[in-house]
């Protein structure tokens, strides 16, 4: 498609993680592709900026060996070159108590958490041991489907479990906050339960971390515009979806909004090259119409833009409430700790990471700290959280008491992920397998994950997924194919496959599945300032006649059947000489 033809064979309104995975996938099986992008840049709230030189990153995203669908997408990319992510099996954890480093042994899971555990000196020996307990009875916890009263958080189930306050603060809210952005007494107890079995139960090296060396804007926005034009899909900066409508011909048409300073930023996440530099922005359509569509913005926006065939479902939507992450910037003028990244317990502060390399400073050390489930800061003035959250920071790092503060800043993402309490996994969206066509993407999505990265590419891959069935004409539900499937269904068969074969490649020999998701920000194609990424567990809504995925399994199959707790107490005893 032109600029000013408006006509695409499938156009995906949204260029976070879930549009660009969806926008790779569709553009793999030969579809002509539109990418309709309202910021100045591909990569969504993943993104990157410039600041008196220095390039900052909205948030601390991270994630899991695990992360399966992500690690997938960032060798689509070419973004797993050395140097561009670390990876080690074991972490360091900071509180008002002390420095501890966590390390994972060579035994199958979950023994290989017994040595850790049993150093976690922050709790102890008898808190130590219920832990345990209550650990592997995670395994076996099924989610409390509908319901939505306080009795289905994690908390009231750890509470009934014998956890008290200290283990509460010092270990199960550092593993809820970290996986799910809430709190243990706030989270949806089946998502944090599946979350937790896929970032440290499901296998051994399941989670371990993997943190990325070079800014956001180069390992996801710059490489995903490149790869887009080698495959010949349109990206359009600037361009905001206003409305999606359903026409009598069985397409779609897509009301546009334009941001001219969007549309020529110049910005790390949407570079000029030789070629574009001198070159005038053209003019974009104000209606781009297409035979697909594929939705991959927020659960607000997509309420707001859904065509009226799903307008009880975008009720449901916009039910759906966002958790605040705050991410503070502080340059320093000499070093103040050797640590590379770091997670924190007992602190409103959740996770560090030296910035200094991947910012480019010469001098000094450049710390950025994700503040997740922000509420109570997100909107305080500047001065106010330098107030209440530098301190905190020099509770951690002594040195930096006494060390000159050359720059502080705030990153504020007011929605940053999904708030997955009690009730509100019912509310995520399900693909509409009654209206041909149309697919809907996003970390907020039914994945069975957390709001991630990972959640946010195993959305892109579902919804591309749909509209390949639909495209080909598949039938869904009783739907027919779509206009263009007639027009080109052999060659784009042949390119499916081929994209199938490279996929299948990719993931040959590949890691388990799971994410951190609120050590930085969020999500990706989802996530955003502050807020996790990636996802945890092998969770996802699937697409037709897949089967079940259920977190954790590594694969295709039923759920685990539900045991009694007197069963995983019997196993806990196991563990109990090494606590």
């Amino acid at each position: 498609m032109t600029m000013a033809d408006g006509r695409a064979d499938v156009a995906v309104i949204g260029g976070g993680l879930a549009g660009i995975t969806a926008a790779v996938e569709l553009a793999d099986a030969g579809f002509s592709v539109t990418v309709l992008e309202a910021r100045a840049w591909l990569g969504g709230a993943t993104c990157s900026f410039v600041r008196r030189g220095l390039t900052i990153d909205n948030g601390q995203h991270v994630f899991l060996h695990g992360s399966v669908a992500y690690r997938d997408l960032l060798a689509r990319l070419g973004s797993t070159s050395a140097g561009s992510i670390r990876e080690q099996p074991e972490l360091t954890i900071l509180s008002p108590q002390g420095e501890l480093t966590l390390r994972r042994s060579g035994l199958p899971a979950p023994l290989h958490l017994v040595r850790a555990l049993a150093g976690y000196r922050y709790l102890t020996r008898r808190e130590r041991l219920a832990a345990a307990a209550a650990g592997l009875l995670l395994q076996f916890t099924e989610p409390a489907v509908g319901r939505a009263d306080d009795d289905a958080s994690l908390g009231a189930w750890l509470d009934r479990r014998g956890q008290d306050d200290n283990a509460r603060e010092m270990l199960w809210d550092l593993l809820a906050v970290t996986l799910t952005g809430l709190p243990a007494n706030l989270a949806d107890l089946g998502l944090a339960a599946a979350a937790i079995r896929a970032a440290i139960l499901a296998g051994r090296d399941t989670g371990d971390i993997g943190v990325p060396a070079v800014p956001l804007s180069q390992l996801h926005a710059r490489p995903a515009a490149e790869l887009l034009a080698r495959l010949g899909a349109t990206v359009m900066l600037g361009a905001r979806a206003a409305g999606v409508r359903r026409t009598g011909r069985g397409e779609f048409e897509i009301r546009l909004e334009h941001s001219v300073a969007a549309a020529q930023s110049t910005s790390p996440a949407a570079p000029r090259t030789d070629s574009t530099a001198d070159r005038d922005v053209p003019e974009m359509p104000g209606l781009i119409t297409a035979d697909a569509v594929v939705m991959a913005v927020p659960a607000w926006e997509a309420a707001v833009i859904a065509p009226a065939e799903l307008a009880e479902q975008a009720r449901q939507w916009s039910l759906l409430q966002p958790s605040p992450v705050v991410s503070l910037h502080v340059i320093y003028a000499d070093r103040v700790t050797r640590l590379p990244h770091a997670a924190v317990a007992g602190s409103p502060v959740r996770w560090i990471a030296d910035k200094t390399g991947p910012a480019g400073l010469h001098a000094g050390q450049y710390l950025a700290a994700a503040v997740p489930a922000a509420d109570n800061y997100v909107d305080l003035p500047a001065s106010r959280l330098r107030a209440e959250l530098l301190p905190e920071l020099e509770r951690l790092f002594p040195i930096a008491a006494g060390t000159e503060v050359q720059d502080f800043f705030i990153t504020r993402e007011r929605r940053a992920v999904v708030r997955h309490v009690p009730g509100s996994q019912q509310l995520r969206a399900n693909q509409p397998a009654a209206l041909p066509g149309l697919a809907v993407a996003g970390a907020w999505t039914a994945t069975g994950l957390p709001d991630t990265m990972e959640s946010a590419v195993r959305s892109g891959r579902t919804a591309a997924r749909k509209v390949l069935a639909d495209l080909s004409g598949a039938e869904l539900s009783g739907a027919g194919p779509s206009p263009a499937a007639a027009r080109t269904a052999a060659a784009r068969t042949a390119a499916a496959r081929t994209a199938a074969a490279r996929t299948a490649a990719a993931r040959t020999g590949g890691p388990g599945t799971a994410e951190l998701a609120t050590a930085g920000s969020g999500t990706a194609g989802s996530g955003t300032a502050g807020s996790g990424t990636a996802g945890s567990g092998t969770a996802g809504s699937g697409t037709a006649g897949s089967g079940a995925v259920w977190p954790g399994t590594g694969g295709v199959g039923p759920s685990p059947q539900a045991a009694p707790d007197d069963a995983a107490r019997t196993a806990a005893t196991g563990m109990a000489k090494a606590i």
